[in-house]
């Protein structure tokens, strides 16, 4: 049976962010929104004030994950030498495995923000995959990374479990 193609968005904005990096007027960063700014339902959903708000939440998070990555390298890199002591040289071994799955997440975690900033060069950030209804400013303010509404990620996690 063939799948069904998900249906277009309903409403993508006209409103895209073509570039990824903060607008600067004489060296001091333009973010587009006031400090002390978290976007509500109140205002117009995914207007450049908001999109300007989640791009900047969603780079910052990826710098924190690429600092944590650069620093997980150097610290395996500079501890990966050979214990004597079997005890030790397997808790270490259990650390380094450890440390390896969370980047590995944070890896995962850095290509889905990347994705979402190329949702925000198309118009189709904040807007569900399944639908093309709004996700809504509460979930994307808890997820920046969802693709899906409530509603749509409910009925995906109803199939996966039948």
């Amino acid at each position: 049976m063939p799948t069904k193609a998900a249906p277009k968005p309903k409403a993508i904005p006209t409103l895209k962010i073509t570039s990824l990096e903060p607008l600067t007027k004489a060296g001091v960063k333009k973010r587009g929104y006031p400090d002390g700014y978290k976007p509500t339902d109140k205002e117009d959903y995914m207007s450049l004030k908001m999109l300007s708000f989640f791009r900047d939440l969603l780079l910052e998070e990826r710098k924190k994950l690429m600092v944590g990555n650069h620093e997980a390298i150097q610290d395996l890199q500079e501890n990966s030498s050979i214990e004597a002591d079997l005890a030790d040289a397997a808790t270490l071994e259990l650390d380094q495995m450890m440390e390896l799955k969370n980047r590995d997440r944070a890896r995962k975690l850095i290509n889905k923000i990347d994705e979402m900033l190329d949702l925000m060069k198309t118009g189709e950030y904040g807007y569900c995959v399944e639908t093309g209804d709004p996700i809504g400013v509460k979930r994307m303010l808890a997820r920046p990374t969802a693709t899906m509404s409530i509603e749509a990620k409910r009925r995906q996690e109803k199939k996966e479990e039948a």
